[in-house]
């Protein structure tokens, strides 16, 4: 791998070891247990709301008030029914509270266990003006309607953010990043995958600066007024959308990228 690999796969790697957590043989586990836990936290515009999670997916959208609503999934998945029953309430999650923060983690299970898997899924409505950060291990992020600054990590699992109005960053080892903004300012957009495709739509209108760095890559812009800035190679494209503007990086190891307009 040459240097400009390296520079590309390095940020990610640290998600990979993540996802390395010894796997559990599930043809032993034939039960499942759920239960679900919720939380309502105040938190004002300009505030923060952040998940870290292990197993399992989170799904977030904007809604117009000032609290923050969660509702968690625990699923415990055993050899038997009275074990996932036993086992599902004992799946922990840590909660850090301030009056400009929240922070919602997965802890899972305590000490050794063996013979069971557990995630956890989250549902979880936000203000509109609050800023977002996930970070999973495996599991889907969805993002919906947030106006701040939207940070999502994820080690294998999609990750797909819609009407977004702020800046936006996002990693993944494994898996697709689709990425709609609503609208482009001044914040920097970034996103980052070893195997997938990157998909982003953005108003046609928008002032800004793509630029795409790839391994092995195929790159398209789409129904966008664009123009080459500086050389241009199979590994490295710069463009200008309309007067150029904010900076809008790309970078992909394997798959495929394809930018344009919104519909």
């Amino acid at each position: 791998m040459n240097q400009r690999s390296r520079r590309i796969v390095g940020p990610l790697l640290s998600l990979a070891v993540l996802a390395g957590c010894r796997p559990v043989d599930k043809t032993t586990l034939s039960a499942r247990a759920t239960d679900q836990w919720t939380r309502s936290y105040p938190l004002a515009a300009g505030g923060e709301f952040q998940i870290v999670g292990g197993n399992g997916s989170v799904d977030i959208s904007a809604g117009d008030g000032q609290t923050v609503e969660v509702s968690a999934e625990r699923v415990a998945i055993a050899a038997t029914e009275a074990s996932a029953k036993q086992i599902v309430s004992r799946i922990k999650i840590r909660e850090d509270v301030t009056p400009g923060k929240v922070v919602v983690q997965s802890v899972g299970l305590e000490g050794l266990v063996i013979g069971v898997e557990v995630m956890i899924n989250y549902r979880v409505t936000v203000p509109k003006g609050v800023a977002v950060r996930v970070r999973t291990v495996n599991g889907a992020i969805t993002v919906a309607g947030v106006d701040a600054k939207t940070v999502l990590n994820s080690g294998n699992g999609a990750v797909i953010a819609t009407n977004l109005r702020g800046g936006a960053e996002v990693r993944t080892i494994n898996g697709a990043v689709r990425i709609d903004l609503a609208a482009v300012g001044e914040e920097a957009i970034d996103l980052r995958t070893a195997n997938g495709r990157i998909t982003l739509t953005l108003p046609a209108t928008a002032d800004a600066t793509v630029t795409v760095s790839s391994v092995n890559a195929a790159v398209n812009f789409e129904n966008l007024k664009t123009e080459p800035v500086g050389e241009q190679t199979r590994r490295r494209q710069r463009v200008r959308l309309n007067k150029g503007g904010a900076p809008i990086d790309i970078n992909i190891v394997n798959g495929e990228v394809r930018v344009s307009a919104r519909p």
